[in-house]
């Protein structure tokens, strides 16, 4: 007898062998789709990241500091009235207390701005107005003031800001008188050794052509502009009498030269520098 093979039971296999195959890559198609979507969902998240890191530390960073702002000169200025306690008024008080019958010529923060606080050599060689520096005082060059005050060591001298005034005599003698502008105290007091005749006769002419006094010429400016005054000294206005040359550091720390007539207490001149 001949038998057939079952080729029913043979379809049936195959049919399901191809069954498991199209699930299989049903299978694999839909993760490999997921995973691609996970891909582009992590990129377009690590993307956003990214730019707001970027954008952070700019936000941060774009402010520079108030003192970053300021020039040279101006944080100079800053640091030196920062320190100052002793106000302009005051230094001029005691300066004049320690010469008999003196008047105030000059008065100058040093420190402040380069044409302030200028020493003389030590050999005195330097001009009857300039202003000793804390590290050029060692040794006074003349004697003390009448009243007696005696000079303190130069480091005495060095340590924090300083008022330096020149107060003259009657004749015109001038005296240096260096003052702590933090405790008020005096540094030293010197009759200034490289004065002639020419020099003191100068000075007298000018003193006696002054009627208004230097806290009248800085209380003019200062009404004109706010701010601290830093300097104060008495000039010739170009054979046109005499006038009190007065320096006015703003809040802006920037400094305003007013020019008062020494006579009518009236602003002759005003020059502001930006540095």
């Amino acid at each position: 007898m001949r038998l057939e093979p079952r080729r029913t039971n043979s379809a049936s296999s195959r049919s399901r062998t191809l069954k498991a195959v199209g699930a299989l890559s049903l299978a694999a198609a839909t993760a490999v789709l997921m995973t691609g979507c996970g891909q582009s969902s992590d990129s377009a998240t690590g993307a956003a990241t990214s730019e707001a890191a970027k954008v952070v530390p700019q936000k941060q960073t774009t402010s520079p500091s108030a003192s970053a702002e300021l020039t040279k000169d101006q944080q100079e200025r800053k640091k030196v009235l920062d320190e100052t306690k002793v106000t302009f008024e005051d230094a001029a008080g005691t300066a004049t207390g320690e010469v008999a019958g003196g008047k105030l010529v000059e008065l100058d923060l040093e420190g402040v701005d380069d044409d302030n606080g200028q020493s003389p050599s030590p050999s005195g060689s330097g001009s009857p107005t300039g202003s000793a520096s804390p590290s050029g005082s060692a040794e006074p060059s003349g004697s003390a003031s009448p009243s007696g005050s005696g000079s303190p060591s130069a480091s005495a001298a060095a340590e924090g800001p300083v008022w330096v005034a020149e107060v003259a005599e009657k004749d015109g003698t001038i005296h240096t008188v260096r003052i702590n502008a933090v405790d008020g105290k005096v540094i030293e007091a010197r009759v200034d050794a490289d004065q002639d005749a020419d020099d003191k006769k100068q000075t007298a002419d000018l003193l006696a052509q002054a009627t208004q006094t230097p806290q009248q010429a800085a209380k003019v400016a200062t009404e004109k502009k706010k701010g601290t005054v830093t300097s104060v000294s008495l000039d010739d206005n170009d054979g046109k009498g005499v006038i009190w040359k007065v320096d006015v550091v703003g809040s802006d720390w920037k400094k305003t030269t007013f020019d008062v007539d020494a006579k009518n207490d009236t602003i002759v001149r005003e020059e502001s520098d930006e540095d």
